[in-house]
């Protein structure tokens, strides 16, 4: 059975979704938050990340589609060690910001539209379509 894993903002954004960590990351950046080292640290580690993992929307244009997979989002798979590892030095960037953060961990992340060895995009379950149990 796959597991998967995802880390996410501890609270939602201001349109309610909760940004993953490279985006929370890529956020502060964006914003000019980060300091000098940061900054540095921060483009050479998403350099790296572009180099060696595949970014879903620009293999499958549809993956994120908002009407096609509304709330799409991605998790990594439990075996991709390397990209979890490496990942964990992007949360310690948030919690030197103070960027609250939570990781999540499932086998059912929902319906996926987009998979490849070290992640899937999934759109979340609904209420009541995907509601296991029997309404009283």
């Amino acid at each position: 059975m796959t597991v998967f894993v995802r880390f996410q903002s501890a609270v939602p954004n201001r349109h309610g979704t909760y940004p993953g960590v490279f985006a929370l990351a890529n956020g502060l950046a964006s914003d000019g938050a980060l300091s000098d080292e940061d900054f540095t640290w921060w483009r050479a580690a998403n350099d790296r990340a572009d180099a060696l993992y595949p970014q879903p929307s620009q293999l499958d244009l549809r993956c994120y589609d908002p009407t096609l997979n509304p709330g799409a989002r991605a998790w990594f798979k439990e075996s991709a060690t390397e990209l979890i590892d490496m990942t964990r030095a992007y949360l310690a960037l948030l919690d030197r910001y103070r960027i609250g953060w939570i990781e999540l961990r499932t086998t059912a992340p929902g319906r996926i539209s987009y998979e490849d060895g070290v992640q899937v995009v999934a759109v979340p379950g609904t209420y009541p379509s995907d509601w296991p149990f029997p309404v009283e």
